[in-house]
């Protein structure tokens, strides 16, 4: 019997989330194929993969990269190239593709991801940024196509898994866990001497360096709530966040009758890239499961908004709407990487942060043209303040 495998576009091929994929990919060929990548640059490492998996459309966002790679030789006979955004534009709507996997950085990914809703194709997200500044028309893509959006980040996916089966009624808050990043632990006199380099050592997860000093921060779980809050519906005071050192823990949804349901897996993004990419179907896991006969400890503890300052404006940026999501974003990306370029304190994060929300007004955009807009007006506001 032959078994019709899932036929995956994978939109940032050689990011951390990419090798992720790959591995779920490797460990299950009869279940799933690879039909089309995508990188920014780095064409050598996109041809490693396109020989790998057999992979017949390639794309280079940089337009030098992508004129290196056509001269090189280096892909399989017969590799068809796209370009640019166009590019991954085009790889989204391929018609053999099933699932398109957005996992570019930034809002480059936008583009392509209302392509592949619009063409009908699942969406699975790992791109925080998508919904954080165009959740709202992300949403509506997804109503208006029929397709279905399936989410990568590990605690959304957790969200997700929890409320199968559940109405959105039934629904009285979700709690998203933090590790509290590389200083959960530490004196907070120290942050103030904190380098690029401290802020990019995670205790458990193994990720790009903004995203791992934005767990340092907590901008990254502040972003989560912002992305959880569009993706499932949710008032504002229905999402609420925890530190859990273990990373085990994912999320946990409560219900209007006092019940809790929780999803725990190890801290890989294999679990999550698996089960959007097969879903609804389960198979076995890429990395080994929990083992319950071992010592296992699960700690909770509230998190510090006085510590972590970026927590309660994230929670502000909630109540206010509109383009608010969307300037916090903007502001906490120039503002990692001026610190990440040792041009800006750690602690001063949050101020750039803070005071770029207090200068621009927010507002809700009628089209994704204003929301392009208020990034590009947020991203100024904040560089000037380095």
């Amino acid at each position: 019997m032959t078994t019709t495998r899932t036929r995956v576009v994978l939109l940032g091929a050689t990011g951390s989330i990419g090798e992720n994929t790959l591995r779920v990919i490797a460990a299950h060929p009869d279940k799933l194929a690879l039909s089309a990548i995508a990188a920014h640059s780095n064409w050598e490492k996109l041809a490693a993969i396109a020989h790998r998996f057999n992979v017949p459309h390639v794309a280079l966002f940089d337009d030098t990269a992508l004129s290196a790679a056509r001269a090189s030789n280096a892909f399989p006979a017969g590799t068809v190239f796209h370009g640019g955004l166009s590019g991954l534009n085009n790889l989204a709507r391929l018609p053999e593709a099933d699932t398109v996997l957005v996992a570019v950085v930034g809002t480059t990914g936008l583009q392509p991801a209302l392509a592949a809703l619009a063409a009908g194709k699942n969406l699975a997200l790992a791109s925080k940024e998508i919904l954080v500044l165009a959740g709202k028309f992300i949403m509506a893509a997804a109503r208006a196509s029929g397709a279905r959006l399936l989410p990568v980040d590990s605690e959304h996916n957790a969200v997700f898994q929890c409320l199968e089966g559940h109405s959105s009624a039934d629904v009285a808050r979700i709690t998203l866990t933090a590790s509290g990043g590389a200083f959960r632990d530490w004196p907070a006199e120290r942050l103030a001497h904190v380098t690029p380099a401290d802020a990019t050592k995670h205790p458990n997860w193994s990720m790009g360096p903004k995203i791992t000093v934005d767990s340092a921060t907590l901008a990254n779980k502040g972003l989560e709530l912002i992305e959880a809050q569009q993706l499932f519906a949710l008032r504002a005071d229905q999402c609420h966040a925890v530190i859990h050192p273990q990373s085990i823990v994912h999320a946990l949804v409560g219900f209007t009758d006092g019940s809790t349901l929780a999803q725990l897996c190890p801290p890989s993004m294999t679990f999550p890239i698996q089960h959007a990419l097969l879903y609804p179907a389960r198979a076995p896991g890429t990395d080994a499961p929990l083992d319950f006969t071992q010592l296992l400890s699960l700690e909770f503890r509230p998190i510090d908004e006085t510590r972590f300052p970026m927590m309660r404006l994230a929670r502000e940026v909630m109540q206010t709407g509109g383009v608010a999501p969307a300037i916090y974003n903007a502001a906490n990306e120039v503002a990692v990487a001026a610190f990440l370029a040792n041009r800006l304190p750690f602690l001063a994060i949050p101020q750039v942060v803070d005071k770029t929300l207090s200068t621009l007004n927010s507002f809700e955009p009628d089209d994704l043209a204003a929301v392009l807009a208020i990034d590009a007006e947020a991203r100024r506001v904040a560089t000037s303040q380095l």
